[in-house]
């Protein structure tokens, strides 16, 4: 089974889209995952950059900002399309409201999958705070009544949801990793969706943590006869990075952590690349 790694563009906004996509390139990556705007330019500029630099693209749906039902699933819908038009390797998507109803959720399941296929781009629902897939409890409720939905796995959110390891929910996580096609490799802790930074001694034992239950997706991709897997090391910049105060300086690099977490991943799976 192949691995392909992505870039978040959260965090380089303030690069062009030819810089960001050649500093990708540089150091490893096999894509990017990103936004897409509505301008039709600026989309023509992602698309040459994206080309020139041979990578590869996983759109991101994350602007779930309505309450009100009705223009939310309106505006879900426009954004998924504006998405496939880019063509990308498939969707990561923050759908829906943690106080949406089970039956207003799954209508946007249903309209994702009404989408996906038209276009054949698959949509992966985040798991994600605020968002359907809140929570590991509400999430294992809502994937089984909503067997064809797919999922990125952040178990990051569900962690400090939690306030927990989730030692305590395994069937949760049993059948997430079932429904997982997508990984966001972040790691979190009781008290927050992401470490100050992974390379530090002292989080050694979460990060292994994490790493069995992407290890466990993995394999269960495999068995399921997947040739593809792909995954996007998604630690994120200040203020979801801790920062010193009154300065506010990042206490690490983002960036570097990404890259590290890729380089850690790639190392990992190729060491047992014979039983993928």
């Amino acid at each position: 089974m192949n691995i392909q790694y992505f870039c978040p563009r959260w965090g380089s906004e303030d690069l062009s889209w030819d810089d960001f996509c050649r500093k990708v390139k540089a150091a490893g990556y096999d894509g990017i995952e990103a936004a897409i705007p509505f301008d039709d330019a600026e989309k023509a500029t992602i698309s040459q950059a994206l080309k020139e630099n041979n990578l590869l693209l996983i759109g991101q749906y994350y602007q779930s900002v309505e309450k009100d039902f009705t223009l939310h699933i309106a505006n879900y819908e426009k954004h998924l399309y504006n998405i496939m038009s880019m063509q990308p390797l498939l969707i990561d998507a923050q759908t829906g409201k943690d106080y949406y109803s089970s039956e207003q959720n799954k209508m946007l399941f249903d309209t994702a999958e009404k989408l996906s296929a038209q276009t054949g781009i698959i949509v992966a629902h985040e798991t994600h705070r605020n968002k359907a897939l809140y929570a590991a409890h509400t999430a294992e409720k809502l994937l089984r009544e909503n067997p064809l939905v797919k999922i990125t796995a952040d178990f990051s959110h569900w962690c400090c949801v939690a306030e927990s390891l989730l030692e305590d929910q395994p069937e949760a996580l049993a059948l997430a990793s079932e429904r997982a096609i997508h990984i966001h490799a972040r790691v979190g802790y009781a008290e927050g969706p992401q470490v100050n930074d992974p390379r530090a001694s002292e989080w050694q034992s979460t990060l292994q943590i994490f790493m069995q239950w992407w290890d466990t997706i993995i394999y269960i991709r495999k068995e399921q006869g997947a040739a593809l897997m792909t995954i996007t090391p998604e630690f994120g910049p200040a203020p979801y990075m801790p920062a010193l105060p009154h300065s506010q300086i990042p206490v690490a690099s983002q960036w570097d952590i990404n890259v590290f977490m890729m380089n850690i991943l790639k190392q990992r799976y190729q060491a047992i690349a014979s039983q993928l």
